[in-house]
């Protein structure tokens, strides 16, 4: 199979790799549900030398840069009680914590979660973190710019390894409220 985006050397259809993928998520993708189909969900193997993003886009294409989401958990805290969410926008911006992810949350105060708690509750690995295979208990804040795109690179929930999915996928996810704004282009840009 060829990768609907970026030059990758092996893609295949998420539900007929699901020996590549970590426990959460190859659930989720064995009981998917929504408009796309399971299969559209491409796993591409990815070496995790190159996962810096700048050698990363020289190695797999350019173009991915634009077209690649960053899945990062948030802890939102009100009166003592604390939540976590996971947060999807596009690689080239940064989510608004302070501001639309305090709000949605309706937390008195919102942080990136630590790497402890973020690999713990989730059982996927820090860099590969994937909004697929979440708690379904967990709101997943998705910047609307994801949702547009054909096609978006994200974690597989493994350093190796990345998820192809179709854009309006994310929309779909358990827990899923799309937002404008949630991501913020990065000062100075």
């Amino acid at each position: 199979m060829r990768a609907p985006i970026g030059h990758f050397d092996h893609a295949t259809p998420a539900p007929d790799c699901l020996d590549e993928l970590i426990g959460p998520v190859a659930d989720a993708v064995r009981h998917w549900r929504g408009s796309v189909p399971a299969d559209q969900i491409v796993h591409v193997d990815t070496d995790p030398r190159w996962a810096d993003t700048a050698v990363f886009v020289e190695h797999y294409g350019r173009e991915l840069l634009e077209q690649s989401a960053n899945c990062v958990v948030v802890a939102g805290r009100r009166g003592g009680e604390s939540s976590l969410a996971a947060c999807v926008v596009l690689s080239t911006t940064r989510v608004d914590v302070n501001g639309v992810v305090r709000r949605q949350l309706g937390a008195r105060k919102a942080s990136f979660a630590s790497m402890d708690t973020a690999t713990g509750e989730t059982g996927m690995e820090y860099g590969g973190i994937t909004p697929i295979g979440l708690p379904d208990t967990w709101p997943v804040l998705v910047d609307s710019a994801v949702v547009e795109l054909p096609y978006v690179l994200v974690g597989s929930g493994r350093r190796r390894g990345k998820l192809l999915v179709p854009g309006k996928a994310f929309g779909e996810l358990p827990g899923a409220v799309v937002l404008e704004g949630l991501g913020l282009a990065w000062p100075g840009t």
